[in-house]
């Protein structure tokens, strides 16, 4: 039953949310106030922000240590897959901001104590099986067209992927399997997380959500995923720094894309927790709930 609780929620029927029509200017309308909650809260979000360019450096520095350059491109581009998960603390940031409550950078934690938990790290960690299928499919791709030989140089590997045949066979079959991956990643998550924040839905139904609401809107959804990897490409660019404000940025727009897409429930939304953390335990979900997320007991 406590699974059951995890996949569904706490009602144990799965209960979709009610899905908007979008239009265009709603994703318009959601970077506004992505810029607006990142000026609000400029630092401590770019605190948060700096997780992502540092881990780009240091998938660039591990992928030139240990000759694995060929996955320096699934494994920045895949780290996308995750970014709805790692995203999350932003979240709960913005919506507090929403309710006109106070914001530190210390209440992005306060997801550890979401009701959902559970669910978020179930659907967390469903991304980061993705994410490794994705680069094991990586790696065999490129030992299929390349074999036992390992790139040495950057420069000796990209001047191979760009003048062979082989090159261009990698260039073409990977970017085809990543764009499936990543239309699978994004149809599946594009409002599970802020859902799960919001609303104890459990994961099946913010997947269902999700990708509900990807087929009644696809084409302001593709609208809003390209403007998601134009926002990522522009800030990966200058070694992966501009990812300090894009991140961010993309993580409130999330939230507010989120409340433009699901037609708001207060009844079914989670009380916000007033009290700092380590105070009010009975409020909280407990240590064990990530390992045994079985339903709090109510009276």
């Amino acid at each position: 039953m406590s699974t059951f609780h995890v996949y569904v929620g706490r009602n144990q029927v799965p209960v979709l949310p009610v899905i908007r029509k979008l239009e265009p200017h709603d994703v318009k309308d959601a970077l506004i106030g992505g810029i607006e909650d990142f000026r609000a809260m400029p630092s401590h979000l770019v605190f948060l922000g700096l997780v992502y360019p540092l881990c780009g450096m240091i998938i660039a520095y591990v992928t030139s240590q240990q000759n694995l350059l060929h996955l320096l491109f699934p494994l920045a581009s895949g780290f996308a897959l995750i970014g709805p998960f790692a995203a999350v603390g932003l979240y709960e940031m913005s919506r507090r901001r929403e309710l006109g409550l106070d914001t530190s950078w210390s209440h992005a934690f306060d997801v550890l104590r979401s009701p959902s938990i559970p669910s978020i790290l179930a659907l967390g960690l469903f991304l980061m099986a993705l994410f490794v299928a994705w680069l094991s499919i990586a790696q065999l791709l490129f030992a299929w067209l390349y074999g036992d030989a390992q790139p040495t140089s950057y420069q000796g590997f990209l001047t191979d992927v760009l003048s062979t045949t082989r090159g261009w066979t990698l260039i073409v079959v990977g970017c085809f399997i990543g764009f499936c991956f990543a239309v699978v990643t994004f149809s599946i998550s594009v409002i599970a997380f802020p859902l799960l924040l919001d609303r104890d839905a459990g994961a099946a139904v913010a997947v269902a959500a999700s990708v509900r609401a990807v087929v009644q809107n696809p084409m302001v959804m593709a609208l809003w995923g390209l403007t998601i990897v134009a926002a990522l490409i522009v800030g990966s660019l200058p070694f992966f720094v501009g990812l300090v404000i894009v991140m961010p940025i993309l993580g409130h727009a999330t939230w507010h894309f989120y409340r433009k897409v699901v037609v708001r429930e207060p009844a079914q939304e989670h009380p916000i927790a007033s009290s700092p953390l380590g105070k009010a335990a009975h409020d909280r979900v407990a240590p064990h709930s990530f390992l045994f997320p079985w339903p709090k007991a109510r009276s």
